[in-house]
């Protein structure tokens, strides 16, 4: 009746629930932080070109070349319960083909212990901004907001927008120079 087997289960048993009681406890301290933070986003030169897009189809479509400035100070954000945030900018805007289209230009992972301090002048996108279609010649409000994953040890996993965004518009003449 009493194996060490029974008794290798039971203190196995016991050390989980000890674990997931410390677990919920790890999840609950930090549950309700609110983890927003001020953004400055603005853009300092936006063009656009028609270029035809190599896939099946073989149409043009819009591609948007633009450099911005970007400030924001997330080190508030970590707490001992944070192991890194996923930040990542993203481009909102109507066009003619789709009620909202959303692009992702740049993304980042901040571990705990990395700079957190973000001061960034004059930088290129990380991913292009296709439109599928002709929709950012002439658009006159795109608007540009930085997001974030917070990443725990413990808990759920909040997507929270930054406080601030910046809006632009595009030229309503293409390019046809080489740009940035």
């Amino acid at each position: 009746m009493n194996t060490l087997l029974s008794r290798a289960n039971a203190i196995f048993a016991f050390t989980l629930s000890v674990l997931a009681g410390l677990t919920f406890c790890c999840f609950v301290s930090t549950a309700f932080n609110e983890y927003k933070t001020n953004v400055t986003l603005k853009t300092v030169k936006a063009v656009v070109k028609n270029v035809p897009d190599y896939s099946a189809s073989r149409e043009k479509n819009d591609l948007g070349f633009l450099t911005y400035d970007l400030q924001a100070d997330l080190r508030s954000l970590f707490n001992w319960n944070v192991k890194q945030l996923f930040i990542y900018m993203t481009a909102e805007y109507v066009s003619g083909n789709n009620v909202l289209n959303q692009v992702v230009l740049w993304d980042k992972i901040i571990r705990r212990g990395d700079e957190a301090k973000i001061d960034y002048r004059n930088v290129n996108p990380k991913y292009y901004f296709w439109d599928d279609g002709n929709g950012l010649r002439g658009n006159k409000n795109i608007t540009l907001t930085l997001s974030w994953n917070v990443i725990p040890n413990a808990g759920s996993l909040p997507n929270v927008f930054g406080t601030g965004s910046h809006s632009f518009s595009f030229p309503a003449e293409y390019t046809t120079s080489r740009v940035m």
